[in-house]
């Protein structure tokens, strides 16, 4: 069932991927990924595990697109209820707006992880072809 990394790699970090929320899974895949490339199993095949490396950085660069879509599309509902609370001042869009900057913070946490996470993963990615071609 599991195409994860070859021995004590799959069997803890690969069951932690499965079972984690986003910022887990993308924490714990790029520490398994780190882990491997520091201590690499004897006979890795590199190939393999550069693909298997490019179908996550695409999970992760398609979660990254749709938070970064929902990152604007809730920053610009929030710059909208600020001009309109500010044109014609009423509590239910101080509410709002207020609401839109407590669900904006998070959103943007989330983004800044994954975008940092994608950056890292090619750079895990770069240091693989790196050792592939064994320079």
């Amino acid at each position: 069932m599991s195409e994860g990394l070859p021995g004590r790699f799959e069997t803890e970090a690969g069951k932690r991927i499965r079972e984690a929320s986003m910022k887990e899974r993308i924490l714990n895949y790029m520490k398994q990924i780190d882990d491997m490339l520091e201590n690499p199993p004897e006979g890795i095949d590199y190939d393999a595990e550069i693909k298997k490396h490019l179908v996550q950085i695409g999970f992760f660069m398609h979660e990254r697109l749709i938070h970064l879509i929902v990152t604007v599309l809730f920053a610009v509902m929030t710059l909208a209820t600020i001009f309109f609370a500010v044109a014609a001042p009423n509590i239910g869009l101080l509410i709002l707006t207020v609401a839109f900057l407590v669900l904006l913070i998070p959103y943007i946490m989330h983004y800044y992880l994954l975008e940092n996470g994608v950056q890292k993963m090619y750079k895990q990615y770069d240091e693989m072809l790196r050792r592939k071609e064994g320079k």
